[in-house]
């Protein structure tokens, strides 16, 4: 396998359709020989049902409720050795694929690859702040991965990385629930080698949640976890 596409998804059934659509669209665009895993977290709705309703998707049941403990079964239940790990309401766009594959195999020292969401359902205004704060945090990964070198950048929900050098890092972290997680694995992984963020892999997905929260606040979780967990 080339690649491995794994999808947590807990209580999904409104939007899992979409993103699997996508998924098996562009696979089927490129024809590259992929795996694509749906890991259904402990959902009580139709999640699962509609994951099976796919052609050419594997559902696997976890029912340790967390996104690592979903993001880990997906892992040890997949063999490719890039994994993407995406959201169940994200949405691949075209080219998503063939930036990730040229990426890899145009640096063969790359050990992880990540990009920047795109939230298609937010307000204006609210794009324009989720913009302003990749902005910032895009000087800060620069200061960080070349500088400080003391880690690196990873979007949780849009972000490859390498089977064998996520094996030497140690794999995931489960005491770790949600926030955080994406910069342990940035952190761990660019111990074993480098890893890129960049604004040429963007990924579709729903700010729904964003929105309830609020930017300011979701982005403020974010970095004090993002220089808790990097520091």
């Amino acid at each position: 396998m080339q690649l491995a596409f794994v999808i947590p998804a807990y209580n999904e059934e409104g939007l899992i359709g979409r993103c699997l659509e996508s998924v098996t669209k562009r696979v089927k665009e490129t024809g590259i020989d992929a795996e694509i895993i749906v890991v259904n977290n402990a959902s009580t709705d139709r999640t699962k049902e509609i994951a099976e309703g796919f052609e050419g998707v594997t559902v696997v049941d976890e029912f340790n409720k967390g996104l690592v403990h979903a993001r880990r079964a997906g892992f040890e239940n997949s063999t490719a050795e890039l994994v993407a790990n995406i959201d169940a309401d994200t949405e691949l766009p075209s080219g998503w694929i063939e930036t990730v594959l040229s990426t890899f195999e145009k640096k063969p020292e790359l050990v992880g690859l990540s990009g920047p969401y795109i939230y298609y359902d937010l307000s204006a205004w609210n794009q324009f702040l989720v913009k302003m704060f990749y902005g910032i945090s895009y000087l800060v990964y620069l200061l960080n991965r070349f500088v400080l070198k003391v880690g690196s950048m990873i979007q949780g929900g849009n972000f490859v990385i390498r089977r064998s050098a996520w094996n030497k890092a140690g794999g995931y972290d489960t005491s770790i629930s949600f926030y955080g997680e994406d910069t342990d694995i940035a952190v761990r992984l660019s111990k074993v080698g480098p890893v890129k963020w960049t604004f040429k892999l963007p990924m579709r997905t729903s700010g729904r949640r964003l929105a309830e929260e609020g930017v300011f606040q979701t982005a403020g979780r974010y970095v004090l976890n993002f220089f808790w967990v990097t520091f």
